[in-house]
C-alpha cells in the first residue's frame, strides 16, 4: 500500500521534471513546503512506523506461541488478531499526524521528489518529534530483535530433540524448525540494518548539529530497501531449491 501510494507522486515529479513543491498546491505561508510535499512526509513516516509495529505483533505472537502455548491458546484470539490490525494503523497516523499540527517539521529532500520530517536544524519544537519517533522505532527494533531471538531458543531446542540420522520421515520436522530459525534469524538481521542509519540519523542531527542531507537521503533509502527486500527474502527462502541447499549446507555444519 506504501509503495502503491508514494511511488506515483514520485513518477509524476520526474515526468513533469518538477519538485513535489511545485507540484502541488503551496503551503500557507511562504518558505512551507507544499501540500503535495506535507503529504508525502506523512506517508514516508506513516510507512516506516506502522508495518513496524505490525511487525512487533507478529513477534510476540510467534514468541507466545513458541514459548507460552498454554497463554497464548487461553488469552489470544481471532478477534484480537482482527482488532490489532486497524488499532496499530489509527495509533501510528495519529502520532505522524503531528508535524501537519505544528510539532516537526516537513522537509524537501533533493533532488525534490523525496518529502520527510526535518531530522537537523531548528529548535525543539522542530526536532522534537523526529527524535521521539526514532526513540520509538528504536524501542520497537529493540523489541522485536528479543522476541525474534526469543522465539529461536524454543525452535532450536525442537530441532535438537529431532532425531538427526534415520529416514527421511523422521528427519523433516527437524528441517522445518530449522527452515523457519534460519529465516527468522536472516530477516531480523536485515530488518535491524534497515533501519538504525534513520535512527542513528535522526539523533546526529538533533544533538550533534549535523546537517548532512545525502546522509539523511541514504538513511531514507535504507528504510525503504527493507520493504522491498523482505518479500524476496521471503519468497526466495520457500523455493524448495534454496531450502535443499540451506539443508544441505546445515549438515554439513
Amino acid at each position: 500500500l506504501g509503495k502503491c501510494l508514494l511511488s506515483p507522486i514520485v513518477l509524476a515529479a520526474y515526468a513533469y521534471n518538477r519538485s513535489l513543491s511545485e507540484l502541488g498546491p503551496g503551503g500557507r505561508t511562504e518558505g512551507e513546503p507544499g501540500v503535495l510535499c506535507q503529504l508525502f512526509a506523512f506517508l514516508m513516516a506513516f510507512f516506516g512506523l506502522a508495518p513496524t509495529l505490525l511487525l512487533l505483533a507478529m513477534a510476540l505472537e510467534c514468541w507466545l506461541s513458541l514459548g507460552h502455548p498454554y497463554f497464548y491458546r487461553r488469552h489470544l484470539t481471532r478477534r484480537l488478531g482482527a482488532t490489532l490490525g486497524p488499532a496499530a494503523a489509527g495509533l501510528c497516523a495519529l502520532f505522524c499526524a503531528l508535524p501537519l499540527l505544528g510539532f516537526g517539521v516537513p522537509m524537501q529532500y533533493c533532488p525534490g521528489t523525496w518529502c520527510f520530517i526535518r531530522m537537523a536544524g531548528g529548535g525543539p519544537r522542530q526536532l522534537g518529534f523526529p527524535v521521539l519517533y526514532a526513540s520509538l522505532m528504536g524501542l520497537l527494533v529493540l523489541a522485536i530483535g528479543a522476541c525474534n531471538v526469543s522465539s529461536m531458543r524454543p525452535l532450536y531446542g525442537m530441532a535438537r530433540r529431532q532425531p538427526r540420522r534415520g529416514p527421511p520421515a523422521a528427519a523433516a520436522p527437524r528441517m522445518e524448525e530449522l527452515d523457519h530459525l534460519i529465516l527468522l534469524g536472516l530477516m531480523t538481521v536485515l530488518f535491524t540494518i534497515c533501519s538504525l542509519p534513520l535512527i542513528i540519523r535522526v539523533y546526529m542531527g538533533a544533538f550533534a548539529a549535523d546537517f548532512n542531507e545525502n546522509a539523511d537521503l541514504s538513511a531514507l533509502r535504507f528504510l525503504s530497501v527493507n520493504s522491498i527486500v523482505d518479500p524476496w527474502v521471503f519468497i526466495i527462502f520457500r523455493t524448495s531449491v534454496f531450502r535443499m541447499f540451506v539443508r544441505r549446507v546445515c549438515r554439513r555444519l
